[in-house]
């Protein structure tokens, strides 16, 4: 199986948490995993498709799926 299609490391229902709220948390959460593990996301909130790539390329996370409104973030090697 590619790592990019492999299973979570760990997984989060932020249901419809506005970004603001989203982003605060979502950077405690990857903060919490090792480098390389990767978060399955849920987030409802519609701006989420545009919100949460962005804040993958400010913060250095990688995107690693995106279907709305499943996301899979990669935390950054450091």
């Amino acid at each position: 199986m590619s790592r990019s299609r492999r299973i979570a490391d760990a997984a989060w229902d932020a249901g419809e948490l506005g970004c603001g709220e989203l982003v605060l948390e979502l950077r405690l959460r990857l903060d919490g995993m090792a480098p390389g593990q990767v978060l399955k996301l849920t987030a409802l909130d519609p701006g989420a498709p545009a919100d949460i790539p962005a804040w993958c390329r400010m913060t250095g996370h990688t995107l690693v799926t995106q279907q709305h409104p499943v996301y899979q973030i990669r935390r950054k090697e450091n």
